[in-house]
């Protein structure tokens, strides 16, 4: 999954082209996509080890004994993987990178698994070989929270994909930057869309007919620029300008 980040980030940093006019950014919802289906097998994987050797040790099957060495992995496991979930997560929430943060909680779901692993093996080794399926059992209870990230990872990835738009109170903050300027009334058909680590606005808005072509121009570009500075500077951003419609026109 970091070769994956590494790849990914790197060609959804690339300007737009040719064939992309909208640039790269989705190479990066789909990274995020593939590290969650990552998880989601991971998360079963660690489910269905768990399960069998549950359904091995009710059928009268032993179970390996675990040793102390294996307990104080799974110890130095937890530290060290709990560390690198921070720093990772704190990077890419700077960055605004969705795949660094998808990334970050597959840091997290080893630390996850080594704290079932530390309580199973401790708890079997401090009570005995009957309770050795405390390993198992923790496994089992692990996977179903690493199976949960997993989902609310890619639930996300699946709206941008579809092309969802941002949510209601982003919208809304949108319509209330536009209006924040004098002159702009009516802002109507708003079209908004996340493009990996940015988005994409499409409004129209109305301005007094009389004024000249260049002071619309100048209002428009003012509201464009104000937007990337909230939004992110890879924003785009496409503003259709109409006149005010006259009073006949509105009753009409």
């Amino acid at each position: 999954t970091d070769i994956i980040v590494i790849v990914f980030v790197r060609i959804s940093a690339k300007p737009e082209d040719e064939g992309h006019d909208y640039g790269h950014g989705k190479y990066e919802t789909l990274a995020t996509a593939i590290i969650g289906i990552f998880l989601l097998f991971v998360g079963f994987g660690i489910f269905w080890n768990g399960a069998s050797s549950i359904y091995r040790f009710l059928q009268g099957g032993s179970l390996q004994e675990p040793g102390i060495l294996a307990l104080v992995a799974a110890l130095v496991s937890i530290v060290f993987k709990e560390v690198l979930y921070q720093y990772t997560v704190f990077k890419g929430r700077k960055l605004n990178s969705q795949a660094v943060v998808a990334n970050a909680w597959h840091h997290r779901s080893d630390a996850f698994s080594s704290i079932g692993t530390a309580a199973g093996i401790g708890g079997a080794i401090l009570l005995g070989d009957h309770w050795r399926v405390l390993d198992p059992v923790a496994a089992v209870i692990v996977s179903f929270f690493i199976m949960k990230v997993a989902v609310q990872l890619l639930i996300p990835c699946v709206d941008e994909l579809l092309e969802k738009s941002l949510p209601v109170e982003v919208e809304d903050e949108i319509l209330k930057t536009i209006l924040s300027f004098p002159g702009i009334s009516s802002p109507h058909h708003l079209r908004t869309r996340r493009i990996g680590s940015y988005c994409a606005i499409e409004v129209h808005v109305r301005m007094d007919g009389s004024i000249s072509l260049e002071e619309a121009h100048e209002t428009a570009t003012a509201v464009e620029n104000k937007l990337k500075r909230q939004f992110g500077k890879g924003t785009l951003v496409s503003i259709h300008v109409e006149p005010v419609k006259k009073s006949n026109e509105a009753t009409e």
